[in-house]
């Protein structure tokens, strides 16, 4: 975390950094500036032909590190407004640099872009977000010849038998998408360091976890010993709904690599987004989670009493199966139990009623609900509802689903600054409805 504690004079908290920043940095000097100055610009003025080859090789050679100051070139290859939002989202994670994309899934894609290679193979959670599923199917598995191990991760024995001499990538999320089931990340990076011990440094296994359902605010996956750290800055890290981005936070070690695929691939985060995140987003993450994650235990405990839910699964919970990897993984800037603002809960009845009666559910939502809005998405200051069976995890294969523990009555609840009563009353509604 050094890179956050110099500023003026003494030390202060991450969640007082994430409102100032720093005032100076290698990639703007905005000292006089309240709010960080947002640049608009797609191309940059430079003093001499030889100063754009020196700009050039840095992103041919992928040699930029935040050790030098930037030439900026071009917008799509670097710029201010982003630098800045990079820089702060790499403190906030507790890595030591952060590439912006222009979505979650471009970051995935990037992180799985400089990791692995044609012929090699991924080691992957069963349950994954489904547009990351189509990412491993459709383009990965298809097209270039990356096989992906779907195994269940939440029993770390399944990952010591699924490691092979092709394993270049173990991937999860934690909390699992939507399930919340939880991965002990520690207990990942023995097995992988155990399997690393005889590898060479090119054949060696990365660990990538998709941080989007905790966001730095209630866990910090690098400091267990993970080598990147995905997420979508659309969901709790923009908080509003606004914007539209992801990240990659690592070493600097793959900074240059991230850049020159980033160049290439052109998935670049816009400046404006940025700025938006780096404004209003990040100074607020604190806030706005603690407020969330109050009002997910209020309502996580209503549900759990309500005679037609099947089951609730939220990590705040003392009745979640895995309270005490909850306990000790998931923890604020503070050191504090940290569960997040996500729900998980399943409607009573059959495999085929209770699907029936999820949709009627958020159908009536859709419809009546004032503080709950039937919508994809997570990690708004709004309430969000929806069903992933039949939305967002619609393209993974029945089957597939139910390996998963994706249940068709299964409902996720992505909690916003609400108050909690009101979106109780709402879903009270309509459980009541069906």
């Amino acid at each position: 975390m050094g890179m956050y504690k110099k500023v003026k004079s003494g030390v202060y908290s991450l969640t007082s950094f994430l409102v100032h920043g720093r005032f100076k940095t290698a990639q703007w000097d905005f000292d006089h500036h309240v709010v960080p100055p947002l640049s608009s610009t797609s191309t940059f003025r430079l003093s001499s032909a030889k100063r754009a080859t020196k700009g050039f090789q840095v992103f041919a050679e992928g040699d930029k590190s935040f050790e030098k100051p930037p030439i900026y070139i071009y917008e799509r290859l670097d710029e201010p407004t982003r630098s800045m939002l990079e820089d702060r989202l790499a403190c906030a994670e507790g890595g030591e640099i952060g590439v912006c994309f222009a979505s979650g899934m471009a970051a995935v894609a990037g992180a799985l872009g400089v990791s692995v290679e044609a012929g090699q193979e991924i080691v992957s959670h069963h349950a994954v977000y489904g547009c990351t599923y189509s990412l491993f199917t459709n383009w990965l598995s298809k097209r270039n010849r990356i096989r992906t191990k779907f195994v269940d991760l939440v029993k770390p024995s399944n990952l010591a038998r699924a490691i092979t001499s092709k394993t270049r990538v173990v991937y999860f999320e934690t909390p699992v998408n939507p399930t919340m089931e939880l991965i002990d990340i520690s207990e990942m990076c023995r097995i992988v360091a155990d399997a690393n011990e005889s590898r060479g440094e090119e054949d060696r296994i990365r660990i990538i976890v998709d941080n989007t359902f905790a966001t730095p605010c209630c866990q910090r996956p690098l400091d267990f010993g993970v080598d990147m750290v995905v997420a979508s800055l659309t969901k709790g890290l923009c908080g509003f709904g606004t914007d539209v981005g992801g990240v990659v936070v690592t070493r600097r070690e793959f900074q240059g690599p991230l850049l020159l695929y980033r160049k290439d691939f052109g998935g670049v985060l816009s400046p404006k987004s940025a700025w938006n995140i780096l404004v209003y987003g990040l100074p607020s993450l604190s806030v706005r989670i603690k407020k969330s994650s109050e009002s997910a235990l209020e309502i996580a405990r209503f549900l759990e009493n309500h005679p037609k839910v099947k089951s609730v699964a939220y990590p705040g919970l003392e009745s979640f199966p895995q309270a005490d990897l909850a306990t000790r993984q998931m923890r604020d800037f503070e050191g504090n139990a940290a569960p997040g603002n996500m729900v998980y809960f399943v409607v009573k009845g059959t495999a085929n009623s209770s699907g029936k009666r999820a949709e009627k559910m958020v159908d009536h939502v859709a419809n009546h609900a004032y503080t709950i809005t039937l919508a994809v998405s997570l990690g708004q200051i709004r309430t969000l509802i929806e069903r992933p069976a039949s939305m967002t995890h619609a393209v993974i294969p029945e089957a597939a689903q139910a390996a998963g523990h994706i249940e068709p009555g299964g409902i996720r609840l992505s909690v916003g600054i609400e108050e909690a009563r009101d979106i109780i009353k709402d879903l009270n509604n309509a459980l009541n409805a069906v």
